[in-house]
């Protein structure tokens, strides 16, 4: 076979290639991009088009339901047959119990956030900067934390919270949340790669170590802080274990997390609704932060010590 019948079947290989994994990825794509899809626009759809959609489904009862599902009595649509703006109506003016949940949400995740950033801070500068004894064994005892499912902490902080008679209150949701070995962790691999010429620097022009960590490392970790102030917040929008344990005899505090769960087979619409304005706020922040985001998780690996 001569060079060009080699070139060419060399680049029907490359185009076959192509081919197959784009549509491996669309197919993946397809998956994820889905759910959000059908979320947004069964929130617009009349309450007689959800019913007819959906209603057979949740009219059945335990396995027989999954069977139902599975024998296609869902008629899953991406257009609505009308546009309606009913369920955001209700849920907006006519229901205000949603947005009571919404703003409980949000009065949890914030502080958590803001908190949370400003402890992992101070200990990840501890960790990046100081050379003790027991550092690497505290260390990893963070890392250990961090790889510990977060319901294996649940029963002592429980313990913890009802010691402190704090339980039914917003403050038992709070605190717990304060302390992040992820953040430190992410935080602390960031900072140990700010060059020590940098420091020295600093130390040369009369900085002190609170000017230091306050106008040096805090600044050259605002991508990591970003990118972990993101991912807390998803993690804290989705809370759902914490409030039921921590909560259980005071309803009116439970964020809207746990609220969707708790909504009727009948209010379906409604679920749809509130789902969608669920997803406004963390998707807002996604897209505003994305190329921070990108730069955050790369510093970790770019900046040399």
């Amino acid at each position: 076979m001569n060079r060009a019948g080699l070139r060419n079947k060399d680049k029907i290989k490359r185009i076959i290639s192509v081919v197959i994994s784009m549509i491996i990825l669309g197919y993946t794509a397809l998956m994820f991009i889905m759910p959000v899809l059908l979320t947004v626009s069964n929130s617009f759809m009349t309450k007689s088009e959800i019913t007819a959609n959906y209603g057979k489904v949740f009219s059945d009862s335990g396995t027989s339901a999954v069977s139902s599902y599975i024998a296609d009595k869902v008629n899953l649509k991406i257009i609505p047959d009308k546009v309606s703006f009913g369920q955001y109506v209700t849920v907006l003016i006519k229901s205000p119990q949603y947005l009571l949940k919404f703003w409980n949400s949000v009065i949890y995740v914030v502080p958590i956030v803001l908190f949370q950033i400003a402890v992992s801070l101070g200990a990840s500068y501890s960790f990046a900067r100081y050379r003790g004894p027991f550092r690497n064994t505290l260390f990893f005892v963070y890392i250990a934390l961090m790889l510990m499912p977060y319901q294996v902490t649940l029963v002592p902080n429980y313990l913890v919270a009802d010691w402190m008679n704090i339980l039914n209150t917003r403050w038992s949701i709070i605190l717990p949340g304060i302390f992040s070995p992820f953040a430190v962790f992410i935080l602390t691999k960031t900072m140990q790669r700010i060059p020590s010429s940098i420091v020295e620097a600093a130390k040369i022009d009369g900085a002190n170590e609170w000017q230091i960590f306050g106008k040096v490392f805090v600044p050259m970790s605002r991508n990591a802080i970003y990118s972990v102030a993101l991912l807390l917040f998803i993690d804290y929008w989705n809370m759902v274990e914490q409030p039921l344990i921590m909560l259980q005899n005071n309803e009116d505090m439970h964020p809207l997390s746990v609220f969707l769960s708790k909504i009727n087979a009948g209010e379906i619409g409604l679920a749809f609704a509130v789902a969608a304005i669920y997803m406004v706020l963390p998707l807002l922040l996604f897209l505003y932060s994305e190329d921070r985001i990108l730069e955050g998780i790369a510093s970790s690996s770019a900046i040399k010590g």
